[in-house]
């Protein structure tokens, strides 16, 4: 029997020899989040007794804070000139995903249900990935100050977007008030990233320098608003009268989507616009993935108080899964290309 070993996030897969066969990337991140829902099945009652909920709305204020405090003004005013890339990514993250969804809703309703269609647009109208997508650009070798740009912009329109964009079909859920909803952005999101903005200047290095500490930090804020959601869920029994059916279609859904946005931007970076090959690497990347970050906070932001907010995130943890798999190993393969093969 093969038999791993465990180390920075690694597992080494070992023969009966002893002999090493491979290493596999363990992301330890996926892994908290599942082990957060798991026990949040067995012990749905600690989210009320430790005050997670309360936790986790002081800590979104901090996430978006330190997100502040790490823009760099000089940084965004160098990667204005490439308009045209910008363009492209923020029109795909925010004009083609939930065009896509909402075209497709009557099929979509009919095979996962209208809550969970709401995730899926949730998921659509959600801004890109701002680590991810720059890490997978430079291993990639696509143009990582382009991808920089891109990320940061978009949780930047995000926070306006989104909420925009929910209010089409936020009204379709229960015990939610759009004012309420605004005041809370406005405390919990707006005030923290504007006061980090204007702060950047004199406190923007010591946060560059413990970026590892704030995205660890960013990380548990998640991890707890999952297991939050997920014990409201099972303790108002939301999952009872659902079928594991509605939750293989979500799942080929989000694929769909992720493949479908991703062939539509290639073909117009390449085709249409004729980008470089780094632009078209940016250009795929960036504006096609969404952010868990930002996902888990709105939720915990617009629906926090109602027992349907872990349908909402469901959508956005299969789309991050997949996006980090699949991207992955297209990024591997596209770094290791010949100069002047793609073109």
């Amino acid at each position: 029997m093969p038999r791993s070993s465990l180390l920075d996030n690694r597992i080494l897969i070992f023969d009966k020899k002893g002999m090493r066969i491979k290493r596999v990337q363990v992301n330890g991140f996926i892994v908290s989040l599942l082990t957060a829902i798991i026990i949040a099945y067995f012990f749905p009652e600690g989210s009320e007794l430790l005050h997670v909920h309360e936790i986790t709305n002081i800590g979104i204020g901090f996430i978006f804070f330190f997100y502040g405090l790490k823009l760099s003004f000089k940084e965004v005013k160098q990667g204005l000139s490439n308009y045209r890339l910008h363009i492209l990514v923020q029109c795909s993250t925010f004009i083609l995903f939930p065009l896509i969804v909402l075209a497709c809703k009557p099929l979509l309703e009919s095979g996962i249900g209208n809550m969970l269609w709401i995730g899926l647009f949730f998921l659509a109208v959600l801004p890109s990935s701002v680590s991810s997508s720059v890490v997978m650009v430079s291993l990639a070798r696509g143009n990582v100050p382009g991808a920089i740009f891109n990320a940061t912009i978009s949780g930047l329109i995000g926070v306006v977007v989104t909420p925009v964009w929910l209010g089409m079909v936020v009204q379709e859920v229960g015990n939610v008030s759009f004012l309420d909803v605004f005041v809370k952005l406005l405390i919990q999101i707006i005030i923290p990233i504007t006061l980090g903005l204007f702060l950047n200047k004199k406190f923007g290095g010591i946060a560059a320098k413990r970026k590892n500490w704030i995205s660890n930090f960013d990380k548990t804020i998640i991890v707890l608003i999952v297991y939050s959601s997920f014990s409201n869920s099972f303790i108002s029994h939301l999952f009872r009268d659902m079928e594991w059916t509605h939750f293989v279609f979500l799942y080929v859904a989000v694929l769909v989507l992720f493949f479908g946005v991703m062939f539509i931007v290639y073909m117009l970076a390449k085709k249409v616009l004729k980008f470089t090959v780094e632009d078209r690497i940016t250009a795929l990347f960036c504006g096609s993935k969404k952010s868990l970050v930002h996902g888990s906070v709105m939720v915990n932001v617009m629906f926090g108080a109602t027992p349907q907010g872990s349908l909402f995130i469901i959508p956005v943890m299969l789309y991050h899964i997949s996006q980090i798999l699949i991207i992955a190993v297209i990024a591997e393969k596209m770094a290791k290309r010949k100069e002047i093969a793609i073109g």
